[in-house]
């Protein structure tokens, strides 16, 4: 396995790190940070999130860097940014920092992509994630960090910036679904 599927790995392993901190009351108490007071566990639980985020970009970056871009990267990449986010946005929504019905759009999409993913592989296509997709993520990450965070750094202008920035990822969300299905679409009508 190279350096950046194990970086891929690692991100995988910091998910159930990211849920018990963010689930379990260990009574560290609050924080008041940039604005905003949060219990510790939120603030550590949120930084996780970001670290995690940010191996995204590390593991892509260094894949192509260095031509070890592979079929097993093409698929877990994409698969440990849809764990990782499903994660954080189930554990928004107990909270009651995101509705549900945006959430479940979301995480649908993702099922439905990671679906058209799997029939592609069975016509030996790997697809790699395109720009669009790439956008998707990032909104995404950008949402749910301010949230997770709780809008820190806008909260004392009361700005609901980690909201609007929801609603910004549900928007690319929605459009790159639609676009990769459209694209893909003569494999998917050829399988039926």
């Amino acid at each position: 396995m190279n350096l950046p599927n194990k970086i891929t790995v690692s991100r995988v392993l910091l998910i159930p790190v990211f849920m018990i901190i963010m689930l379990v009351d260990f009574g560290w108490g609050e924080i008041a940070f940039l604005g905003a007071t949060m219990p510790v566990e939120h603030l550590v639980g949120g930084l996780v999130f970001i670290i995690a985020s940010v191996t995204d970009w590390i593991d892509g970056h260094l894949a192509r860097k260095h031509n070890l871009v592979t079929n097993m990267g093409k698929f877990l990449d994409p698969l440990a940014d849809k764990l990782l986010v499903s994660a954080a946005l189930i554990i928004l929504v107990e909270f009651g920092f995101a509705p549900s019905w945006v959430v479940i759009l979301i995480i649908s999409r993702e099922f439905a992509v990671t679906g058209l993913r799997l029939i592609l592989a069975g016509t030996g296509e790997v697809v790699a994630a395109n720009q669009l997709g790439k956008i998707k993520t990032w909104t995404q990450i950008i949402a749910i960090s301010s949230l997770l965070l709780h809008n820190v750094i806008f909260e004392w202008v009361n700005i609901p910036f980690g909201t609007i920035m929801l609603y910004v990822a549900l928007f690319f969300t929605v459009w790159s679904g639609w676009d990769y299905f459209h694209k893909n679409r003569r494999v998917l009508l050829d399988s039926m």
